[in-house]
């Protein structure tokens, strides 16, 4: 038996608006081998659609929309028109998405003088798959589920998520598992004639829910900045608004979901980075994101879930997550992560920085001191002084930063390193947050501070001792130490993560900027997750080779931090010319294939899009490309040469816009 595959989704379209997403091929048709269908909190709802016009199938022309929860698609219909060679009848689909399902209007347009009978068909393939088994491979194997059709709505259900479709101007009736829509439409002379089907869905257990209302940013207004920017930035806050969530069990807190079609939930690292890259346009996303991982903050030791106490969650689901079909599983609110925690508390700093009301902080200084404490009892389980991790239950994620497939820690020679991990990365998470936290305790009046100092002098110390290693260039920071506290001598894009983060003096600073500007980490299109020169590279590797836009824009903005904002205009370029080539929907990820090699960056099939942290990496681009900081009420700004003729308005502190003040 030919072993599952996950579906590919580069040239697939998709319309979202938390938590529901369509995903169709381009002509507007959902094919049921694919990723293609309509999603709902986790469920595929409908995973088949086709379409006939006089027993024909429409004749693509094209497809898009502004917004990330509309597109519009043209089609021919040339078996309705006359002999001559302008097109008189055409199709247009006016697809939409909603948080409580999606809509297709369809309108047929008729330019002859004569009236034109048009035989429609719709079918639809109902369907209550998982999300996780459609991304094993294995959504094929699902029984369809049972259809109760009353008064011309059809309804079915998946446990507790509940779907209904009904249509305008179209007859409903269900036979042999589809749903089939039909009318006999008359094209008056010079008119149009319109029919439309609704799905409804609801979760009567959901976790996390769509959000309403404007979205808790400011829009900035850019003049003079590459418009390529300017371009990706509106793109990518168009869908993050699309990816605006709550938990239901605090609805007024808003986070941004990780991505589509796999992620539709809270990720805590991803979430904390999403909200960090935003921060120059408000804080108000950075304080609900604080406050709903707060609240979700680990309270007791669980091997099941990785649960202990202080830790900042990874992942929440309405149910178990399916890993592979080898047993691997994650449970509905688990905590296999080893870095999330170190970055909720610099986030808390940052978004104090720019501007969190005090009322905010002070509110969530406990959880700041459990997360502190959090890092020294259990992040550094063998006390060493370093953070490492270790998938104790066997099931969970066998690797916990954010390169968390099985392969992504591995050797120059390909082969895989053993747990417990330290991750080279997560060290500087560790120690910035200790010492941020300390100046939170201290400005607040919280005794402990001089605690964290030692604690991170020590873990700076311990570090400088174990993560150098050395081959004919030079010195270099290892990935990461193995079980036996072994230097793991692969060079890779994590090391970029630590600029900013003050682990680093200036000299070791110089060392890192050396590697991740070295075409055999920085591809032309960002920065290669694992340098050419380790014998298990390859571009299309998910960890171990391809781009990700957020990992290279972490280290764009510590090159700024570091005041090496010239040194990042490289890899801003990379990032500019991989956004224009994804039409400014930039995926989760695309391959390591050098610029000097392909004209455009190759897709990696599987990726997601939108990516939150995809998507808020324009914004840390703008942040390091102008050199964005707060400074009291003003935001500084200190653009590199290429932006040195930008103006910019619409930035805030403390959700209030703020002056600029030029360096």
């Amino acid at each position: 038996m030919t072993a599952p595959l996950q579906p590919l989704l580069h040239e697939a379209i998709m319309v979202l608006r938390a938590p529901t997403q369509f995903w169709s091929a381009p002509d507007g048709s959902v094919d049921p081998a694919a990723v293609h269908g309509v999603y709902h909190s986790d469920t595929r709802l409908l995973r088949g659609i086709g379409l006939t016009v006089n027993g024909q199938v429409p004749e693509y022309l094209s497809g898009g929309g502004e917004r990330s929860n509309t597109v519009r698609i043209s089609s021919l219909l040339r078996m309705l028109d006359d002999p001559s060679p302008d097109p008189a009848v055409r199709l247009i689909v006016d697809r939409t998405v909603e948080s409580w399902g999606a809509t297709d209007t369809l309108t047929l347009r008729n330019r002859r003088a004569v009236t034109v009978t048009a035989a429609i068909v719709i079918e639809l393939h109902p369907d209550a798959t998982p999300v996780d088994h459609v991304k094993l491979g294995i959504g094929d194997r699902a029984d369809a589920p049972a259809v109760a059709v009353v008064e011309g709505v059809a309804a079915w259900s998946l446990e507790h998520v509940h779907a209904t479709l009904r249509a305008t101007g179209l007859d409903l009736e269900f036979g042999d598992g589809v749903i089939r829509l039909s009318a006999e439409l008359e094209v008056p002379p010079n008119g149009h004639a319109q029919v439309s089907w609704r799905l409804e869905a609801h979760d009567a257990q959901a976790v996390v829910q769509g959000v309403d209302g404007p979205a808790p940013w400011s829009a900035p207004s850019i003049e003079g900045v590459d418009s390529r920017l300017a371009l990706w930035i509106d793109r990518a806050l168009a869908d993050l608004d699309g990816l605006r969530m709550t938990t239901v069990r605090q609805p007024e807190a808003e986070f941004i979901a990780a991505g589509a079609p796999w992620f539709f939930t809270l990720f805590g690292r991803d979430s904390i980075w999403t909200a960090r890259f935003m921060l120059p346009l408000g804080t108000k996303l950075a304080g609900d994101t604080l406050r709903v991982l707060a609240g979700l903050q680990g309270v007791e030791v669980d091997e099941s879930t990785a649960e202990e106490p202080g830790k900042i969650m990874h992942e929440l689901r309405r149910a178990t997550v399916a890993l592979n079909e080898d047993g691997g599983r994650i449970p509905p609110l688990y905590y296999g992560t080893v870095d999330a925690t170190a970055l909720w508390i610099t986030l808390l700093a940052e978004a104090w920085d720019w501007g969190l009301p005090d009322a905010e902080v002070r509110a969530l200084l406990p959880n700041l001191q459990s997360a502190l404490a959090w890092m020294r009892d259990h992040g550094d389980a063998d006390g060493d002084g370093l953070l490492e991790y270790i998938d104790a239950s066997g099931r969970g994620l066998a690797n916990q930063g954010w390169k968390d497939s099985d392969d992504s820690v591995q050797w120059r020679d390909g082969s895989l390193a053993e747990g417990p991990i330290a991750l080279v990365e997560v060290q500087g998470y560790a120690y910035q947050a200790a010492l941020r936290g300390a100046e939170l305790l201290n400005a607040f009046g919280v005794p402990g501070a001089e605690e964290w100092h030692r604690w991170a002098a020590r873990l700076r110390s311990r570090f400088h001792e174990k993560f150098w290693v050395e081959d004919s260039t030079g010195p270099y920071l290892a990935v990461a130490l193995d079980a036996a506290k072994n230097p793991i001598d692969t060079s890779t894009s994590n090391v970029g993560h630590l600029l900013g983060t003050g682990i680093l003096d200036a000299a070791q600073v110089e060392l890192v900027v050396d590697r991740i500007t070295d075409p055999a980490l920085d591809s032309g299109y960002g920065l290669r997750t694992l340098s050419t020169e380790s014998d298990g590279y390859w571009p299309l590797s998910y960890h171990g080779g391809s781009v990700w836009a957020h990992d290279t824009a972490i280290a764009v903005l510590g090159l700024a931090s570091e005041g090496r904002g010239e040194d990042a205009a490289g890899l801003i370029e990379g990032l500019l010319r991989t956004a224009a080539a994804f039409d400014y929907r930039v995926p989760e990820l695309h391959s390591g294939d050098p610029s000097a090699e392909v004209a455009l960056p190759v897709p990696y099939p599987a990726a997601c899009r939108p990516q939150a942290w995809s998507a808020a990496a324009s914004i840390a681009v703008l942040t390091a490309a102008l050199g964005l900081s707060p400074e009291g009420d003003r935001v500084r700004i200190n653009p590199i040469t290429a932006f040195k003729d930008s103006t910019i308005t619409g930035l805030a502190l403390d959700s209030v816009e703020a002056d600029l003040a030029v360096a």
